[in-house]
């Protein structure tokens, strides 16, 4: 087949590189277009000197004149940036947004936690919920997920769907440096985070809460109950998400272990680990999978379970190109890796 040409709008930053170092694993594809804005002109061997193929290429700036001419465009672009690129493509271009422009059904939910005016809803690039599959495939917009939510959703869907638990959750999610952009910040400095976990985002304000009460929610009758709280940890990429919602019944940890293994039975991205083996990082750095564990606190009368993802790969970058394949009606699983980088 001739393979398809793909841009990558922002490719400077850690969601655009990511993009990029998926894109050359992949057979089917070929790398087009590579744009930034306050970098163009610059090479992207420069900024991204992991990125050895690529690294002669010069960053143009990202106007639609630049992205045409492309069968996909992959947006890494900052909030609230995507819309009025994507408005000016054409329809039949395979637009993914790796931004959160796109992803809340609710305007007034964008208007509250992100702030001006919203760009509109597309397909939600996760393939793991129920029919997303058959809305993804031969889609020409896409938003992929934001990394908690991803992380979150995937971690507690299996209960949720099946009615174990009580739709009244609470997530707490470690999170690396990463996923707070390349942008200088003085609470990323390496003196500020080496040695050191700290909260943010607490109190339902962070911006992802919502996508996740969406996410959930579409599993149930009404509306999932979601607290949040995410943690900063010092380490470059992953999360570490441990999650819990009050039991109904009498089920046990082998009961509840069997509701997840057949709820992922057949997903290639997606592994329950062995019962007593938990989620860690390392394990899914650089992957495009997802490792879920979960047993039972009886005593608290509480269902637990944990996910680990690369919050650049599967949360992120990955997410994009398993989208991308579906739109094109590829094999989901072409470009992508199920295999860590450990230690």
């Amino acid at each position: 087949m001739t393979k398809k040409r793909v841009a990558v709008a922002g490719a400077s930053g850690y969601a655009g590189g990511e993009v990029l170092r998926h894109l050359l694993a992949h057979p089917d594809v070929e790398v087009g277009a590579v744009t930034g804005a306050s970098n163009a002109g610059q090479s992207l061997g420069a900024l991204q000197p992991h990125l050895v193929p690529l690294a002669d290429r010069v960053l143009a700036e990202t106007t639609v004149d630049t992205l045409s001419g492309h069968d996909v465009v992959v947006l890494g672009l900052p909030h609230g940036q995507s819309g009025a690129v994507a408005a000016q493509l054409p329809d039949d271009v395979v637009v993914i947004d790796c931004g959160a422009d796109f992803r809340l059904a609710d305007a007034a939910l964008w208007e509250q936690f992100y702030g001006g005016e919203h760009a509109g809803t597309w397909p939600y690039g996760l393939p793991e919920l129920p029919g997303q599959r058959e809305v993804l495939g031969g889609a020409t917009r896409i938003a992929v997920p934001g990394c908690y939510p991803t992380v979150s959703t995937l971690t507690l869907a299996p209960a949720i769907a099946s009615g174990v638990v009580d739709p009244e959750v609470v997530v707490v999610a470690a999170s690396g440096t990463s996923g707070a952009g390349k942008a200088a910040k003085p609470h990323l400095l390496g003196s500020e985070i080496m040695g050191n976990a700290s909260a943010y985002g607490v109190g339902g304000v962070h911006r992802h809460t919502p996508e996740i009460i969406q996410n959930l929610s579409t599993l149930v009758d009404g509306t999932v109950s979601v607290s949040f709280t995410p943690l900063l940890v010092p380490m470059a990429r992953g999360i570490l998400a441990t999650c819990s919602a009050p039991l109904r019944g009498g089920i046990s940890a082998e009961d509840a272990y069997e509701v997840y293994s057949k709820a992922y039975d057949d997903e290639p991205f997606v592994h329950v680990l062995p019962p007593g083996q938990w989620p860690q990082t390392q394990s899914v750095t650089g992957s495009n999978s997802v490792h879920v564990q979960v047993t039972v606190d009886e005593a608290a009368g509480r269902l637990v379970a944990v996910g680990a993802v690369d919050n650049l790969a599967k949360g992120t970058a990955g997410a994009a190109v398993q989208c991308m394949n579906l739109a094109l009606g590829l094999e989901e699983t072409t470009g992508l890796t199920t295999v860590g980088l450990a230690p």
